[in-house]
C-alpha cells in the first residue's frame, strides 16, 4: 500500500518495503515461472518517488541516495535509470495499454536496498503505475492497475492493494488480504553483497509443507501467539540462496544466537530479519549487529 501526496502537476509517493514471513515454492509452471504461496507484510522502510508531468513523451528517471540526495555512486549495485528499470517499464506499459502520449520526469530517492528480497523495485514500479494513472487522469481501477502490475513482476500487485498484509498465491497476483493487528518489531540486515532473484529461482526446488501452514502462521500472528511462529515461518528460497552467498549463512548464525521469536531470509535475499519481542530488544540486537556486520541494518515495524 502506497502513500501519495498529489499536487497539480506532480505526485509524491512513499513506496514501502516488504518482508516475506512465509514463502513456499509450490510448483514450476510450463512458462518457466513458479507458483508460490507467500505471506507478505509491508514494513516501515520507504523509497520516495516524485512524479512530474512532462509535456513531451519522454520518461526520464533519476536516482539519488537518500542520505546525500546526490546522484547514486558508481557501485556494483548501481540502479539502472533506463528501460531496464521497473519504474520506467511500468510507465511504458501504461502508455502502451492506454495510448497516452504524455511523459513523466521521475526522481527516485532510494532507501530500500536493492537485491535484498525487500521488494524495493516492485514497490517503486507499483508507485509508477499509481502515480501515472493519477497524473494523466486515466481512470484505471485498482483491479486494472494490479492486472498491469502482474505483467511486470510477481510482487508488484501486492503494493497496489489497500491491505498492509496479504497471502499471495500463483505468481503473486492472487492476493488474499489478511489482518495482522499486532505491532511486530523487526531487525533487518542486508549485507554488502546482493543476489539476483533470477539466479536464486534457477537453483530452487519445489518445497514440502503443510497445506494450512501459512494460515496457521497468519492466525498466530494476528492473535499475538508468537511462541509458535519460528516453527511456522518458511522460505524455500533460503537454501539455494545460502549456496550462492555465504553472507546469508553469517547472518543466520548471528540471529540463531539471539533470543528472537523467529528469524529468516526475506524473499530471494540477501536481506535477513529477526522478529523481536519488543522494540527495545530490536534496538539491542541491531546495535550488536552494526558492530559486527557491514551493510544496512534497520529497526522497523509492520504497517498497521
Amino acid at each position: 500500500m502506497l502513500f501519495s501526496y498529489p499536487h497539480s502537476r506532480s505526485v509524491t509517493v512513499h513506496a514501502p518495503a516488504k518482508l516475506n514471513l512465509f514463502l513456499s515454492i509450490d510448483n514450476k509452471r510450463p512458462d518457466g515461472f513458479h507458483d508460490i504461496t507467500s505471506l507478505m507484510l509491508s514494513v516501515g522502510i520507504y523509497d520516495t518517488l516524485v512524479f512530474t508531468e512532462d509535456p513531451s513523451t519522454e520518461v526520464a528517471l533519476s536516482v539519488a541516495e537518500a542520505n546525500s540526495l546526490q546522484p547514486q555512486r558508481d557501485t556494483d549495485q548501481q540502479i539502472p535509470t533506463g528501460e531496464d528499470n521497473l519504474v520506467v517499464r511500468a510507465v511504458r506499459l501504461l502508455q502502451a495499454k492506454t495510448g497516452t502520449q504524455r511523459g513523466l520526469r521521475i526522481q527516485l530517492i532510494k532507501r530500500i536496498p536493492a537485491e535484498a528480497g525487500l521488494g524495493g523495485g516492485s514497490s517503486d514500479a507499483a508507485a509508477a503505475l499509481f502515480a501515472a494513472n493519477q497524473l494523466w487522469h486515466l481512470g484505471l481501477s485498482p483491479e486494472e492497475l494490479r492486472g498491469l502490475a502482474a505483467e511486470l513482476g510477481s510482487d508488484i500487485p501486492f503494493f497496489l492493494t489497500e491491505s498492509n498484509a496479504a497471502i499471495c498465491r500463483g505468481r503473486g497476483e492472487l492476493i488474499e488480504p489478511v489482518s495482522i493487528p499486532q505491532c511486530l518489531h523487526f531487525v533487518i540486515a542486508r549485507p554488502q553483497s546482493g543476489l539476483s532473484t533470477a539466479d536464486v529461482y534457477r537453483q530452487c526446488r519445489v518445497g514440502t509443507h503443510s497445506n494450512n501452514q501459512v494460515e496457521r502462521l497468519t492466525r498466530d500472528l494476528a492473535s499475538g501467539q508468537f511462541h509458535s511462529i519460528s516453527h511456522l515461518m518458511l522460505n524455500d528460497l533460503q537454501a539455494p540462496a545460502e549456496q550462492l552467498n555465504s553472507d546469508i549463512l553469517i547472518l543466520k548464525d548471528y540471529f540463531s544466537k539471539q533470543s528472537v521469536l523467529g528469524h529468516m531470509m526475506s524473499g530471494s535475499g540477501t536481506a535477513y530479519f529477526g522478529v523481536c519481542q519488543n522494540r527495545a530488544q530490536a534496538s539491542q540486537v541491531a546495535a550488536r549487529l552494526r558492530s559486527t556486520v557491514k551493510g544496512h541494518v534497520f529497526v522497523v515495524q509492520n504497517r498497521l
